[in-house]
Protein backbone atom coordinates (compact mmCIF):
# COMPACT_ATOMS: atom_id res chain seq x y z
CA UNK A 1 0.00 0.00 0.00
CA UNK A 2 1.02 3.83 -0.99
CA UNK A 3 1.14 5.35 2.21
CA UNK A 4 1.56 9.70 1.89
CA UNK A 5 1.56 11.75 4.81
CA UNK A 6 -0.27 15.11 3.55
CA UNK A 7 0.51 17.07 7.07
CA UNK A 8 3.70 17.30 8.64
CA UNK A 9 6.19 19.91 9.71
CA UNK A 10 10.08 20.53 9.74
CA UNK A 11 12.29 23.07 11.20
CA UNK A 12 15.64 23.52 11.85
CA UNK A 13 15.03 26.22 15.05
CA UNK A 14 12.02 27.26 16.20
CA UNK A 15 12.03 30.66 17.51
CA UNK A 16 9.71 33.08 16.76
CA UNK A 17 7.02 35.86 18.09
CA UNK A 18 3.19 35.18 17.95
CA UNK A 19 0.88 37.36 19.14
CA UNK A 20 3.54 39.37 20.95
CA UNK A 21 4.25 36.31 23.01
CA UNK A 22 7.97 34.14 22.17
CA UNK A 23 7.72 30.84 20.84
CA UNK A 24 11.35 28.95 21.14
CA UNK A 25 13.21 25.62 22.18
CA UNK A 26 14.44 26.16 25.73
CA UNK A 27 18.24 25.97 26.54
CA UNK A 28 17.64 23.81 29.57
CA UNK A 29 15.45 20.91 27.22
CA UNK A 30 15.70 21.18 24.02
CA UNK A 31 12.77 18.88 22.83
CA UNK A 32 10.68 21.42 24.91
CA UNK A 33 9.43 24.77 23.96
CA UNK A 34 8.56 28.13 25.44
CA UNK A 35 4.56 28.59 24.00
CA UNK A 36 2.05 30.74 25.10
CA UNK A 37 3.60 31.32 27.90
CA UNK A 38 3.95 28.14 28.79
CA UNK A 39 6.58 24.90 29.09
CA UNK A 40 5.30 22.11 26.38
CA UNK A 41 6.55 18.92 24.55
CA UNK A 42 7.12 20.32 22.07
CA UNK A 43 9.03 17.27 20.31
CA UNK A 44 9.87 13.74 21.08
CA UNK A 45 12.05 13.63 24.27
CA UNK A 46 14.92 11.57 22.55
CA UNK A 47 14.96 14.85 19.82
CA UNK A 48 17.41 16.68 22.11
CA UNK A 49 18.85 19.58 20.28
CA UNK A 50 15.75 21.04 19.53
CA UNK A 51 16.22 20.64 15.70
CA UNK A 52 13.10 19.10 13.79
CA UNK A 53 15.08 17.31 10.35
CA UNK A 54 14.49 16.20 7.39
CA UNK A 55 16.75 13.19 8.24
CA UNK A 56 15.50 12.25 11.54
CA UNK A 57 11.80 12.75 9.62
CA UNK A 58 12.92 10.44 6.55
CA UNK A 59 13.74 7.45 9.26
CA UNK A 60 10.93 7.17 10.70
CA UNK A 61 8.82 7.37 7.38
CA UNK A 62 11.56 4.67 6.27
CA UNK A 63 10.64 2.62 9.47
CA UNK A 64 6.40 3.09 9.16
CA UNK A 65 6.94 2.50 5.30
CA UNK A 66 5.66 6.03 4.64
CA UNK A 67 6.85 7.01 0.84
CA UNK A 68 6.07 10.65 0.84
CA UNK A 69 5.47 13.50 2.65
CA UNK A 70 3.31 17.09 2.58
CA UNK A 71 5.62 19.52 4.77
CA UNK A 72 3.52 22.31 5.61
CA UNK A 73 4.24 25.38 7.80
CA UNK A 74 2.81 27.62 11.02
CA UNK A 75 3.26 30.83 12.45
CA UNK A 76 4.36 28.78 15.43
CA UNK A 77 7.00 26.93 14.17
CA UNK A 78 8.81 30.85 12.64
CA UNK A 79 9.29 31.23 8.89
CA UNK A 80 11.23 27.61 7.78
CA UNK A 81 11.31 28.60 3.94
CA UNK A 82 15.52 28.69 3.87
CA UNK A 83 15.50 25.55 5.13
CA UNK A 84 12.94 24.05 3.43
CA UNK A 85 13.77 25.30 0.12
CA UNK A 86 16.91 23.27 0.93
CA UNK A 87 15.18 19.59 1.83
CA UNK A 88 12.85 20.27 -1.23
CA UNK A 89 16.52 20.03 -3.36
CA UNK A 90 17.81 17.22 -1.35
CA UNK A 91 14.83 15.35 -1.27
CA UNK A 92 12.41 15.99 -4.48
CA UNK A 93 10.90 12.50 -4.09
CA UNK A 94 10.17 12.39 -0.32
CA UNK A 95 8.90 16.26 -0.13
CA UNK A 96 6.49 18.36 -1.08
CA UNK A 97 7.18 21.70 0.58
CA UNK A 98 5.33 24.51 1.60
CA UNK A 99 6.58 28.00 1.34
CA UNK A 100 4.81 30.46 3.79
CA UNK A 101 3.86 34.04 3.49
CA UNK A 102 6.55 36.54 5.22
CA UNK A 103 3.29 39.20 5.52
CA UNK A 104 -0.32 39.01 5.14
CA UNK A 105 -0.85 42.42 6.45
CA UNK A 106 0.52 43.79 3.44
CA UNK A 107 -2.51 42.78 1.18
CA UNK A 108 -1.64 44.92 -2.09
CA UNK A 109 2.16 42.52 -2.15
CA UNK A 110 0.41 39.41 -1.51
CA UNK A 111 0.94 38.47 -5.50
CA UNK A 112 4.05 39.35 -5.72
CA UNK A 113 5.13 37.29 -2.09
CA UNK A 114 3.45 34.74 -4.63
CA UNK A 115 5.93 34.84 -7.86
CA UNK A 116 8.82 34.91 -5.81
CA UNK A 117 7.86 31.94 -3.67
CA UNK A 118 6.91 29.74 -7.06
CA UNK A 119 10.66 29.76 -7.67
CA UNK A 120 10.92 27.49 -5.09
CA UNK A 121 7.88 25.61 -3.91
CA UNK A 122 4.94 24.21 -5.95
CA UNK A 123 2.47 25.17 -2.39
CA UNK A 124 2.02 27.61 0.49
CA UNK A 125 0.53 26.89 3.95
CA UNK A 126 -1.64 28.95 5.35
CA UNK A 127 -2.59 29.00 8.78
CA UNK A 128 -6.23 30.52 8.69
CA UNK A 129 -7.40 30.30 12.14
CA UNK A 130 -4.39 32.53 12.26
CA UNK A 131 -5.09 35.37 10.19
CA UNK A 132 -7.06 38.84 11.59
CA UNK A 133 -9.36 39.78 9.34
CA UNK A 134 -11.53 38.13 6.36
CA UNK A 135 -9.89 35.76 4.25
CA UNK A 136 -11.78 37.60 1.27
CA UNK A 137 -8.80 40.27 1.30
CA UNK A 138 -6.55 38.18 0.85
CA UNK A 139 -8.13 36.78 -2.76
CA UNK A 140 -5.27 38.45 -4.77
CA UNK A 141 -2.74 35.74 -2.94
CA UNK A 142 -5.65 33.04 -3.99
CA UNK A 143 -5.96 34.34 -7.54
CA UNK A 144 -1.97 34.52 -7.72
CA UNK A 145 -1.66 31.42 -6.66
CA UNK A 146 -4.43 29.54 -8.86
CA UNK A 147 -2.60 31.60 -12.00
CA UNK A 148 0.61 29.77 -10.84
CA UNK A 149 -1.39 26.43 -10.71
CA UNK A 150 0.02 25.93 -6.74
CA UNK A 151 -1.39 24.18 -4.13
CA UNK A 152 -2.94 25.66 -0.71
CA UNK A 153 -2.72 24.34 2.48
CA UNK A 154 -5.42 25.64 4.58
CA UNK A 155 -6.45 25.28 8.23
CA UNK A 156 -9.31 27.18 9.18
CA UNK A 157 -10.66 28.63 12.17
CA UNK A 158 -13.91 26.87 14.55
CA UNK A 159 -15.50 30.06 13.21
CA UNK A 160 -18.49 29.37 10.56
CA UNK A 161 -17.92 33.03 9.03
CA UNK A 162 -14.58 32.17 7.94
CA UNK A 163 -15.92 29.08 6.69
CA UNK A 164 -18.13 30.64 4.69
CA UNK A 165 -15.16 32.87 3.15
CA UNK A 166 -13.45 29.98 1.98
CA UNK A 167 -16.23 28.63 0.33
CA UNK A 168 -16.39 32.12 -1.64
CA UNK A 169 -12.56 31.89 -2.12
CA UNK A 170 -13.08 28.26 -3.57
CA UNK A 171 -15.88 29.57 -5.90
CA UNK A 172 -13.76 32.48 -7.11
CA UNK A 173 -10.81 30.31 -7.74
CA UNK A 174 -12.47 26.85 -9.06
CA UNK A 175 -8.49 25.78 -10.21
CA UNK A 176 -7.31 26.30 -7.29
CA UNK A 177 -6.79 23.11 -5.75
CA UNK A 178 -6.78 23.07 -2.01
CA UNK A 179 -6.44 21.30 0.99
CA UNK A 180 -8.35 21.96 4.22
CA UNK A 181 -6.46 20.94 7.08
CA UNK A 182 -6.92 19.37 10.76
CA UNK A 183 -9.79 17.01 9.12
CA UNK A 184 -11.81 20.01 9.49
CA UNK A 185 -11.49 20.64 13.67
CA UNK A 186 -13.17 17.31 13.66
CA UNK A 187 -13.95 17.54 17.50
CA UNK A 188 -15.69 20.77 17.10
CA UNK A 189 -19.23 21.78 15.89
CA UNK A 190 -17.82 23.21 12.81
CA UNK A 191 -16.53 19.84 11.67
CA UNK A 192 -19.07 19.07 8.67
CA UNK A 193 -18.94 22.69 7.46
CA UNK A 194 -15.18 22.60 7.26
CA UNK A 195 -15.47 18.79 5.72
CA UNK A 196 -18.41 19.56 2.88
CA UNK A 197 -15.83 22.96 1.60
CA UNK A 198 -15.02 19.77 -0.67
CA UNK A 199 -18.25 19.55 -2.53
CA UNK A 200 -18.04 23.49 -3.09
CA UNK A 201 -15.00 22.44 -5.90
CA UNK A 202 -13.40 20.08 -8.03
CA UNK A 203 -9.94 20.68 -6.88
CA UNK A 204 -11.01 21.17 -2.84
CA UNK A 205 -9.27 18.09 -0.68
CA UNK A 206 -9.51 17.10 3.06
CA UNK A 207 -6.34 15.96 5.38
CA UNK A 208 -6.84 14.45 8.50
CA UNK A 209 -3.09 16.53 9.63
CA UNK A 210 -4.15 16.23 13.99
CA UNK A 211 -6.80 13.94 14.53
CA UNK A 212 -4.94 11.86 16.96
CA UNK A 213 -4.22 14.92 18.36
CA UNK A 214 -7.89 16.44 18.49
CA UNK A 215 -9.20 12.75 19.96
CA UNK A 216 -6.25 12.52 22.13
CA UNK A 217 -8.18 11.69 25.67
CA UNK A 218 -9.60 9.32 23.83
CA UNK A 219 -5.88 7.84 22.69
CA UNK A 220 -5.20 4.64 20.53
CA UNK A 221 -6.87 2.75 18.84
CA UNK A 222 -9.42 5.90 18.74
CA UNK A 223 -12.45 4.87 17.36
CA UNK A 224 -14.14 7.85 17.15
CA UNK A 225 -11.52 9.09 14.42
CA UNK A 226 -12.43 6.35 12.70
CA UNK A 227 -15.71 6.87 12.85
CA UNK A 228 -15.40 10.88 11.94
CA UNK A 229 -13.15 9.33 8.89
CA UNK A 230 -16.05 7.47 7.83
CA UNK A 231 -18.54 10.36 8.43
CA UNK A 232 -16.67 12.50 6.21
CA UNK A 233 -16.63 9.96 3.38
CA UNK A 234 -20.43 9.68 3.47
CA UNK A 235 -20.80 13.65 3.39
CA UNK A 236 -17.85 14.13 0.57
CA UNK A 237 -16.63 10.59 -0.77
CA UNK A 238 -13.62 8.95 -0.10
CA UNK A 239 -11.82 10.11 -2.82
CA UNK A 240 -11.58 14.04 -1.15
CA UNK A 241 -10.34 12.65 1.78
CA UNK A 242 -6.21 12.46 3.29
CA UNK A 243 -4.80 11.38 5.88
CA UNK A 244 -2.30 13.38 7.45
CA UNK A 245 0.21 12.94 10.57
CA UNK A 246 0.93 16.51 12.53
CA UNK A 247 4.24 15.39 12.75
CA UNK A 248 6.30 15.74 14.83
CA UNK A 249 3.50 17.22 17.43
CA UNK A 250 1.41 14.37 17.51
CA UNK A 251 4.49 11.79 17.96
CA UNK A 252 4.90 13.08 21.56
CA UNK A 253 2.41 10.99 22.45
CA UNK A 254 2.32 8.03 20.10
CA UNK A 255 4.66 6.53 17.79
CA UNK A 256 4.98 7.23 14.00
CA UNK A 257 3.75 4.07 12.98
CA UNK A 258 0.44 4.16 15.47
CA UNK A 259 -0.24 7.99 13.67
CA UNK A 260 -1.80 5.49 10.80
CA UNK A 261 -2.25 1.92 11.45
CA UNK A 262 -5.11 2.33 13.67
CA UNK A 263 -6.55 3.38 9.84
CA UNK A 264 -5.46 0.03 8.82
CA UNK A 265 -6.69 -2.07 11.63
CA UNK A 266 -10.22 -0.69 11.34
CA UNK A 267 -12.97 -3.02 10.64
CA UNK A 268 -14.99 0.18 9.28
CA UNK A 269 -13.47 0.93 6.04
CA UNK A 270 -12.93 -1.08 3.38
CA UNK A 271 -9.48 -2.22 1.95
CA UNK A 272 -9.57 0.20 -1.14
CA UNK A 273 -10.97 3.02 1.00
CA UNK A 274 -7.65 2.49 3.54
CA UNK A 275 -5.39 2.67 0.57
CA UNK A 276 -7.17 5.96 -1.04
CA UNK A 277 -7.20 7.77 2.07
CA UNK A 278 -3.91 6.40 3.33
CA UNK A 279 -2.03 7.69 0.20
CA UNK A 280 -3.77 7.36 -3.32
CA UNK A 281 -5.46 10.45 -3.31
CA UNK A 282 -2.66 12.51 -2.08
CA UNK A 283 -0.25 10.91 -4.72
CA UNK A 284 -3.09 12.03 -7.53
CA UNK A 285 -3.67 15.01 -6.09
CA UNK A 286 0.22 16.33 -5.42
CA UNK A 287 1.33 14.91 -8.22
CA UNK A 288 4.34 12.32 -6.32
CA UNK A 289 6.49 10.51 -8.96
CA UNK A 290 8.44 7.26 -8.49
CA UNK A 291 8.50 6.45 -4.33
CA UNK A 292 10.28 4.10 -2.82
CA UNK A 293 10.01 0.90 -2.26
CA UNK A 294 9.94 0.27 1.64
CA UNK A 295 9.98 -3.17 3.13
CA UNK A 296 8.94 -4.08 6.23
CA UNK A 297 11.47 -4.46 8.93
CA UNK A 298 11.23 -6.38 11.95
CA UNK A 299 11.74 -5.25 15.15
CA UNK A 300 14.27 -6.58 18.04
CA UNK A 301 11.22 -7.36 20.01
CA UNK A 302 9.69 -9.35 17.29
Amino acid sequence: MTIIDAHSHLWLYQNTIVEGQPIRSLASNQSRSEFFGEERQMLPPFMIDGRNTAEVFLSNMDYAQVGAAVVVQEFIDGNQNDYLAIVQNKYPDRFFCMGMLTDLSTKEDLAQQVNALSKTFRGIAIPGHRIKGSLIECMPLFKAMEEKKMILSMCLADDEKQIAEMAEVIKECPELKVAIGHFGMVTTPSFRSQVKLANCGKNVMIESGGITWLYNEEFYPFPSAVKSIREAADLVGMDKLMWGSDYPRTITAITYRMSYDFIIKSKELTEDEKAAFLGGNAKTFYGFGNLPELPYIKNMSE
